[in-house]
């Protein structure tokens, strides 16, 4: 027997609502044997069987396809009732009651919910019967569609069941992944940087700082994407943007990021005015992160030889930074894309392109709001904090 058809055998025998719901069929019927068969164009297969005539049918046990009526009843999916074959001129010579003797004869198709046939329920006697009645033909297409149901929602647990599996197996891609970011990468990025700022201490040619500014500017560059993908990750397969709040000033953490950057590009002319006269209610290195992603975006993204200004102002109302560069207006199109993952600050797609995406996560994280706007020949970036509570 093929697999999948003894499958279909498997999930209809070891049921034990449809050994009732034939036992209930014979009893309503008067009939003496009934069965949920599986047919095909070609074959038709006895699924679950109650035999009381010594048909000579079991579960697995098959019939010659053009020796039945199911073979009909696929082709036009419709209830077949008769109580005697003899006195009915539509049947008594047909030619499958002839050939297995039968004078009553029940079946009501079974459809599945994506509309494919399955088989049939059926029902015969070699004695006449009265089947042929509303009450009968609402309880066997009622069984039929039952034995429907049972059948999806079979293959639906099966579904569920291999879902929940490929969650499991995400969900232990995830922390192996996150594990990969969080030190296989990151570890030796700091291990490069510290050497790199050893070396810049040290004597150094015109040339050879060069390097080494090149160096740092690259594993900058490295930590920043690590880290952004890492929160990636983090948010779209773990916990989301975590905060660890604490009432502080921001303005020494946003000196040391301007520093740093400051550092990797001294030809880049950063304008800071700081306004720190209010403790805020943030994570300060989530913050320090969002002000290095929005100003490596306008060192990326903004006119060559023009300075980026940065701006904090905070008081017991809240807190405002704000970042600009010179550069084109951001077509409205580009705009709208800004802040979605993998988009660029100049709204492509090339790139990771998550810095921006990861600056408004981390803003909302805080209950604030990342705005953009642009014109006049420069873009602005505001970041707007609620008040310290």
């Amino acid at each position: 027997m093929e697999e999948h058809f003894q499958r279909d055998i498997d999930r209809i025998d070891a049921n034990p609502a449809v050994a009732r719901i034939l036992d209930v069929v014979c009893t309503m019927t008067g009939m003496r044997f009934a069965a949920v068969a599986r047919v095909t164009e070609d074959r038709w297969i006895a699924c679950s069987v109650k035999d009381e005539i010594a048909f000579g049918l079991a579960p697995g046990g098959e019939l010659e396809i053009q020796t039945t009526i199911c073979n009909e009843i696929r082709d036009h999916r419709r209830t077949i009732l008769i109580d005697n074959v003899a006195d009915n001129p539509d049947w008594r010579d047909h030619h499958t009651p002839k050939f297995y003797g039968l004078q009553s004869y029940a079946s009501a198709p079974i459809i599945r919910a994506d509309g494919s046939f399955f088989g049939t329920l059926c029902a015969i006697d070699p004695e006449p019967h009265v089947v042929d009645t509303p009450q009968v033909r609402a309880t066997f297409e009622l069984f039929a569609q039952l034995i429907a149901a049972q059948l999806d929602a079979v293959e639906d647990l099966k579904t569920a069941r291999g879902e929940l599996l490929a969650a499991n197996e995400a969900a232990l891609l995830r922390d192996q992944f996150i594990a990969v970011l969080g030190h296989d990468l990151r570890n030796p990025l700091n291990a490069i940087d510290a050497g790199a700022r050893m070396l810049e201490r040290g004597a150094l040619t015109d040339q050879q700082r060069g390097v080494v500014r090149l160096m740092r500017a690259s594993t900058l560059r490295m930590n920043a994407l690590v880290n952004n993908v890492l929160d990636f990750a983090r948010g779209r397969l773990g916990d989301g943007i975590t905060l660890e709040r604490q009432r502080a000033n921001l303005g020494p953490a946003l000196a040391q990021v301007i520093a740093e950057l400051q550092a990797v590009w001294p030809d880049q002319a950063i304008n800071a005015d700081i306004i720190d006269t209010a403790p805020v209610n943030s994570d300060i290195n989530r913050i320090a992160q969002l002000a290095s992603n929005l100003l490596a975006n306008a060192i990326a993204h903004g006119t060559p030889g023009q300075p980026i200004e940065i701006a904090l102002h905070t008081s017991p109302a809240g807190a405002e930074l704000v970042v600009v560069n010179f550069a084109a207006p951001i077509p409205p199109e580009a705009e709208a894309q800004l802040f979605k993952p993998f988009v660029r600050g100049d709204g492509s797609q090339a790139g990771l392109g998550l810095g921006l995406y990861i600056a408004n996560e981390i803003a909302k994280a805080h209950g604030g709001t990342l705005r953009v706007a642009s014109g006049d020949g420069r873009v602005r970036f505001t970041l707007t904090l609620p008040a310290a509570s």
